[in-house]
């Protein structure tokens, strides 16, 4: 008998709305990119070091490489040591303040109130909390990523593109939302994908943009927006049978 695998949260949570945080696997994977990002850091200076003294010291005062090993072998250990205690004001306090912010982090994909249009909603921050709202309707393409550390705590993440996000649709665009560090980041994007369908038809997951066939201006709160847009459609239609008698006029 094959064992089922626990999938946590359950997608029946996620379909009913209720609030879900990434999973303590993504506070992991921000330390472990903490270690990487010090160790380029590290490869970057040593590097440098390494280059362009062998440049001045050995080519340019022409000493002997030896002679140049022998400053090296001196200055090792003060500029490795000098480089972490540097890079701890920085790597310490970002260690201790990630699961914090993780612990934060809030995601729902419908709204919890069950109104009639869903939207993605999250909440991130700190001292600056930053809660956004991005309906369904204005969502124009949606992808699921998993890098190669995500892919070694198995988690990725779902990004939401609309009409009008920052970059567009280029290549390497900011997305205009991420949902982050979830185990069950595909069953998200296809939970959101398969409600996307319900508004305007086909919905693609990948890097195309597919935009939005025209659909009913839906009314949200009583917006200024709402009531401008179901005013210049009424008068378009009000004009459309003027615009075919004009026609036949000019056919005569």
């Amino acid at each position: 008998m094959s064992e089922s695998k626990v999938i946590r949260p359950p997608i029946e949570k996620i379909k009913s709305g209720k609030v879900f945080k990434p999973t303590r696997a993504f506070i992991f994977k921000g330390w472990l990119g903490g270690f990487f990002a010090l160790a380029v850091l590290w490869l970057l200076l040593i590097g440098g070091w390494l280059g362009f003294g062998y440049i001045i010291s050995v080519l340019d005062e022409g000493l002997s490489v030896a002679q140049f090993l022998g400053i090296i072998d001196f200055w090792w250990w003060p500029v490795n040591f000098w480089f972490i205690v540097i890079n701890m004001f920085w790597l310490v306090p970002a260690f201790i303040l990630w699961p914090f912010y993780v612990g934060r982090i809030e995601y729902s994909v419908i709204s919890e109130a069950g109104e009639v249009m869903p939207e993605v909603y999250v909440k991130k921050g700190i001292i600056t909390v930053t809660e956004k709202h991005v309906p369904f309707r204005t969502i124009t393409n949606i992808s699921s990523k998993a890098g190669p550390l995500d892919r070694i705590f198995g988690i990725g993440s779902v990004e939401i593109e609309t009409a009008g996000f920052s970059g567009g649709a280029q290549a390497g665009a900011k997305p205009e939302e991420k949902l982050e560090g979830l185990q069950i980041f595909e069953s998200v994007r296809d939970f959101v994908l398969r409600e996307l369908r319900r508004f305007t038809g086909q919905y693609v997951t990948g890097t195309e943009v597919i935009f939005p066939t025209e659909q009913p201006v839906p009314r949200m709160d009583d917006t200024l927006e709402d009531e401008i847009l179901i005013t210049l459609r009424q008068i378009r239609d009000r004009l459309a049978p003027l615009d075919e008698i004009l026609e036949h006029l000019k056919r005569k």
